[in-house]
């Protein structure tokens, strides 16, 4: 369903009998509530795109992990990719499918085949044609490549965050700008988010916190 409000206000008191949010077009500048004091108001956070007419807003509207933010006026490839990039992280979150703990996968260590609970992953991550997949105290070198270990993993625990690294969300300790750190036996291992990861990232930290 589409709406449009002319004020912050009313589409918080319309909001109320929405069932679920999936994106929202937010301009900084409105009457009565501006559109940081927004979403500040907002419980549940869906996809914001926000569009200005004026650039200095967008360091403080990105310390909120909107999903993009467009200068007017806006060319409708800017527009496009834009949509193009909540509705990529939208689908993530369908397709997400709770999946019991005591799952688990094998991998072929040597002439053995070594059981891994998912729950003891902390993150995996891609060297040439190998594969670590690091426990808290063990770290498993196999061949293979992260594409087909993605495949086995169960998507509601974990996410890719950057080109070389998949991690399991219930591990992160804390998330800085641009890297998570995930604690392990010899500390905390510092990960890289690569940029086009981080609005997928952001979406399912939400998730456990709304």
């Amino acid at each position: 369903m589409v709406n449009s409000y002319s004020s912050a206000v009313d589409a918080l008191n319309n909001f109320k009998n929405e069932v679920e949010i999936h994106l929202i077009f937010l301009d900084i500048e409105m009457p009565e509530m501006n559109g940081i004091e927004f979403m500040n108001s907002l419980t549940n956070f869906p996809q914001i795109i926000i569009v200005s007419a004026k650039e200095k807003y967008a360091l403080e509207a990105f310390l909120y992990n909107v999903t993009d933010y467009l200068l007017k006026p806006v060319s409708y490839s800017r527009f496009f990719k834009a949509v193009n990039k909540a509705r990529i992280v939208i689908t993530n979150k369908k397709e997400i499918h709770e999946i019991p703990e005591n799952k688990e996968i094998f991998v072929k260590n040597g002439n053995a085949l070594i059981r891994i609970l998912f729950k003891n992953i902390l993150y995996i991550e891609a060297l040439e044609n190998y594969v670590i997949i690091s426990t808290y105290k063990e770290k498993y070198t196999i061949h293979s490549t992260m594409k087909m270990v993605v495949e086995k993993l169960p998507s509601a625990d974990f996410i890719r965050i950057h080109r070389s690294f998949i991690i399991n969300i219930k591990k992160i300790h804390n998330i800085e700008e641009n890297s998570v750190s995930i604690r392990t036996i010899f500390g905390l291992k510092t990960i890289p988010i690569g940029k086009s990861y981080k609005s997928a990232l952001m979406a399912n930290i939400y998730r456990f916190t709304t």
